[in-house]
C-alpha cells in the first residue's frame, strides 16, 4: 500500500505545474514548486523565479502566513540546508511551524543531500521522501546531470526534409520547417543555458541565435514579462577565428563566448584530427560558467561529432513534410560505420505535429566506447 494518498498525489502535481512556471527565468538554479495545505486545503504556493531571489518555499510560506503552522508542506526538490544568497529554506519550515513535509525527491548535490531531511526530521518534523520524484526530476535535466556528473545536459536541434536533408546543395535552407517549429525552437532556446553552434554555420546563416521575444510562443510569454526574458550564452566553436564584428550575431542580445585553441574567450585542446576537444568545452562551460542546459544549433559535422563522442542526451529533430533530394545536405556527418551492430539506436520518446512539422525528441543508445 502507498504510503501516499490521493490527496497527496493532486497537492504534488500541483507543485510540479508551478515549478515549471520557472523553466525560463531560474537557471542556473532548479525549477521547484512548493504547496501548502491545511486539512487538505491550499493556505500557500509558490515557485522559484530566479536564481538569488527567493525560493518556491519562502513565497508559499509568505502567502500562507499564520496558516503554515501545523501544516503540510509540498515541495519537489529538497529544501536547502546552508546559507547562500538565500536563507536555508528548511529553517524557514521549521520556524513557520510545519508539521509534515513530502518531498518529491532528494538534492541531487552528493554534498549536501539529506542534510535539509534531516534538519527537519531533528526539528521534529514528519518527512516523506518520493512520491512523483520522475516527474520532479525530469523538471531539471540540466541541473540534475550537471550535479551527478559535471557535465551539461545536451539537447541537439536538427531540422530536414522529409528525406533527410538539412540544404539544397548550394546551401540553401531557409525555410525548411514552418513557422510554428521556429516558434518551438525559441522556446527550447529560453530554456536553455547557453546555446551551442560553429562559426561555419554562423557566417553562412548570419545567425543571431538568441531568443526574440515576438517569436516566441504565447504559452511562454504568458508566464513571463519581456523584462525577464533571459538570453543564453552564445557558445561559438571558432579554432579558426573567423568570425567578424559585422556579423548580426555581434549585435544581437546575448553574452558570446568564443572556443579556440587559444586567443578565445574560453580556450581548449585540440584532438589529433585538429578539432577543438568537445568534452573538455562542455565540461569547462558547466564548471566555469555554470551553464546546466546546452541547446545545439549547427551543422552536419558538429551534429555527428557530438553524437559519435556520445555527448547528446536527447535529440529533437524536425521533419518538414518536404522532399529535397540526394543532391541536397545530410543531416549528420559521416560516422564511419560498416556494420549495423555499430549503428546509433534510439529511444523515441516523443513525436508529434506542431504546425505542418514533425517534431521527434529521441534519447541516443549508448554504447560502450
Amino acid at each position: 500500500m502507498s504510503q501516499f494518498s490521493a490527496i497527496d498525489y493532486q497537492m504534488m502535481s500541483r507543485a510540479i505545474e508551478l515549478a515549471k512556471r520557472g523553466r525560463f527565468t531560474t537557471a542556473p538554479n532548479p525549477n521547484v514548486g512548493c504547496v501548502i495545505t491545511v486539512n487538505n486545503e491550499v493556505v500557500g504556493e509558490g515557485y522559484h523565479k530566479k536564481a538569488g531571489e527567493p525560493h518556491a518555499e519562502v513565497h508559499a510560506l509568505r502567502m500562507a502566513a499564520e496558516r503554515a503552522k501545523g501544516a503540510t508542506a509540498y515541495v519537489t526538490l529538497e529544501p536547502c540546508s546552508h546559507y547562500g544568497r538565500t536563507p536555508p529554506c528548511a529553517e524557514g519550515l521549521i520556524k513557520a511551524g510545519v508539521s509534515k513535509v513530502i518531498c518529491a525527491m532528494s538534492d541531487p548535490n552528493p554534498q549536501v543531500a539529506g542534510r535539509g531531511f534531516n534538519m527537519l526530521r531533528e526539528a521534529g518534523i514528519e518527512v516523506s521522501v518520493g512520491l512523483l520524484e520522475q516527474d520532479a526530476r525530469a523538471l531539471n535535466p540540466g541541473f540534475l546531470k550537471k550535479m551527478e556528473t559535471g557535465m551539461p545536459f545536451v539537447q541537439l536541434k536538427m531540422a530536414a526534409s522529409l528525406d533527410g536533408q538539412t540544404a539544397l546543395s548550394n546551401g540553401v535552407s531557409q525555410w525548411i520547417t514552418g513557422p510554428e517549429a521556429r516558434q518551438d525552437v525559441q522556446a527550447y532556446r529560453a530554456q536553455s543555458g547557453a546555446i551551442l553552434s560553429t562559426s561555419k554555420t554562423v557566417v553562412e546563416d548570419n545567425a543571431s541565435l538568441n531568443v526574440r521575444w515576438g517569436e516566441l510562443p504565447s504559452y511562454v510569454t504568458d508566464v513571463i514579462e519581456p523584462a525577464q526574458l533571459r538570453q543564453p550564452t552564445r557558445v561559438i566553436l571558432d579554432r579558426q577565428h573567423v568570425l567578424s564584428s559585422d556579423l548580426k550575431l555581434f549585435h544581437s542580445e546575448g553574452e558570446i563566448t568564443r572556443v579556440a585553441q587559444a586567443g578565445g574567450d574560453l580556450n581548449v585542446a585540440t584532438n589529433s584530427a585538429n578539432q577543438l576537444d568537445l568534452a573538455e568545452t562542455l565540461q569547462r562551460l558547466a564548471k566555469e560558467q555554470q551553464i546546466n542546459h546546452i541547446w545545439v544549433e549547427a551543422g552536419a559535422t558538429l551534429a555527428g561529432s557530438l553524437i559519435q563522442q556520445q555527448l547528446v542526451d536527447e535529440l529533437i529533430v524536425y521533419l518538414a513534410p518536404k522532399l529535397m533530394g540526394a543532391d541536397g545536405r545530410g543531416l549528420i556527418g559521416a560516422l564511419g560505420l560498416t556494420k549495423m551492430q555499430d549503428v546509433i539506436e534510439l529511444d523515441i520518446q516523443d513525436i508529434r505535429l506542431v504546425g505542418c512539422d514533425i517534431r521527434i525528441v529521441a534519447i541516443p543508445k549508448l554504447k560502450q566506447k
